[in-house]
Parts: C-alpha cells; sequence; structure tokens
C-alpha cells in the first residue's frame, strides 16, 4: 500500500471532517447518541484515528474515554459497571480509545482474568451491546489491523524517540512474543460478539493515514442523512468603534532562589 504524504492526507482528511462537523450537528439537533468503540493491536494507530475525528469537533460534546487500569473497588465490581458512566448522553459523542474489550484482548492473553470471567464477558458482551442499541445508541465497533513487521518496526520507533516513549508500556514489551496469542483471541472474539446489533469492521491500519480516512469513511456511511437545518450566524458590525485592551508592560521576573 503506497503511503499518503502529509500534503495528500490533509487533502483528503478535510472533507471529511467537515461531514464530521455536520455530524455533530445532527447529533445536537435529532439528540442521537454515538459511541464509537477504537480497538485493535498495539501501534494500530488508535489514538491518531480518534484524533482525527475528534479534532475539529466541540470537546463539550465530544469526549475522549481511554480508561486507566481498574482500582480496587472496580475490580470487584460487574465487569462491564465502571464503562456505563462514560456512556453518551443527547447529542453527544464519545470515542473510546480501547473499551470493555480489553477483557477479550490483553487481558485474557497476558492472563489477568479468569477463564471463567472470559467466557462470562463473550457471553455478556452482545447481551449488553443489544440493550444498548435498543435504547437508541448508534454504536460502531472498529478493530485495527497491523502486521507484525509494521507493528515492530513502530515499537522501535517509539523506543528511539523520547516523545513517543510514554506509549511504550510494560504490558507491551510482554505483548510482543504475543502476536499469535492476540489473533486467536481476536478471532474468538469476532466469532462470539459480532452480530446483527453491532457488527465489527476491521481496518487496515499498516498505512495509518489511509486507514484513518477508510475508518472516517466507513463511519460516516453508515449514519443516516445528517443533513439539518443551519441559519447562518453572520456577524454584524460594532455600533461602536473597537476598544483597546489595556495592558501594562510586564516585567522580568527575579532570577530562581533571588528573595525580594
Amino acid at each position: 500500500m503506497r503511503k499518503l504524504n502529509r500534503k495528500e492526507y490533509e487533502k483528503l482528511l478535510k472533507p471529511l471532517q467537515l461531514e464530521l462537523a455536520a455530524m455533530a450537528r445532527w447529533l445536537q439537533y435529532t439528540g442521537n447518541r454515538l459511541l464509537v468503540l477504537v480497538e485493535g493491536r498495539d501501534t494500530a494507530g488508535k489514538g491518531g484515528v480518534i484524533n482525527a475525528i475528534s479534532e475539529h469537533l466541540n470537546p463539550r460534546q465530544c469526549r475522549i474515554v481511554a480508561l486507566p487500569k481498574p482500582s480496587e473497588r472496580e475490580s470487584s465490581q460487574w465487569y462491564l459497571q465502571r464503562y456505563i458512566a462514560h456512556l453518551p448522553a443527547a447529542g453527544e459523542i464519545v470515542l473510546m480509545d480501547r473499551s470493555w474489550y480489553n477483557r477479550a484482548g490483553v487481558e485474557k492473553v497476558m492472563g489477568y482474568c479468569s477463564q471463567e470471567q472470559y467466557q462470562a464477558f463473550l457471553k455478556q458482551a452482545p447481551v449488553f451491546e443489544k440493550a444498548l442499541v435498543d435504547d437508541g445508541i448508534l454504536l460502531f465497533k472498529y478493530w485495527l489491523a497491523v502486521d507484525q513487521a509494521q507493528q515492530e518496526k513502530r515499537f522501535a520507533e517509539r523506543a528511539d524517540e523520547p516523545l513517543k516513549s510514554w506509549k511504550l508500556s510494560p504490558v507491551d514489551l510482554k505483548a510482543r512474543e504475543k502476536y499469535a496469542e492476540y489473533t486467536a483471541a481476536r478471532e474468538a472474539m469476532l466469532k462470539a460478539t459480532h452480530t446483527r446489533h453491532a457488527p465489527w469492521a476491521l481496518v487496515d491500519c499498516n498505512e495509518q493515514r489511509t486507514g484513518r480516512l477508510t475508518l472516517i469513511r466507513h463511519l460516516l456511511d453508515r449514519l443516516p442523512d445528517i443533513a439539518v437545518p443551519q441559519e447562518p450566524l453572520g456577524l454584524p458590525p460594532l455600533k461602536r468603534r473597537p476598544l483597546k485592551e489595556s495592558y501594562g508592560v510586564l516585567k522580568p521576573l527575579p532570577a530562581f532562589g533571588a528573595t525580594g
């Protein structure tokens, strides 16, 4: 797959982001709720996809949810319970950077949950998602795929780049040797949770920019007609001359450790 340069990518992305802005207006107008789950391999580009979607949307309307490791209290709850508080209200967009499917992926492969907990999740997730969809939530589930060779390349880039090193965790390092196990876990997850009411869409993200464009186009195409009436705001002229801001001259701060 040919890699898009930045100029080509931005040219293709801009009209999609205009459509995303129209989608946001439609959600506010209709009161619909949108929930997008972004799952996938480590280094597949989940954060990049989410940033491309949310970049020009109102952060008060569009929330990004990336939950940390559950607390001791949360670990004692029903597994799906802590996600309920993050579901969208009327007019809202929620983008989940990993979701309840942690249980079918990293928790399963790395042994962070029991076999009984894992099997219970595979049975409960489709029922839970049907309840969300039946209540009117627009639910979209994406799995971002990346080949092992490409994944290794991106791991190396993170290890060598100080500004990206935070993306490389001890869990990632352990997971590097379990590519095949993650594949098997993904296939079992898809078999159990790819349903008519909440289907999965797999996105090839070996070329990340193309993957982002593909996912956004797919998301927009699966929505109904999002055209809504929109009155231009306009900018009437001021009735008087603009006022100048009043401000003082900043003084140099004292040297570190100085007194007085």
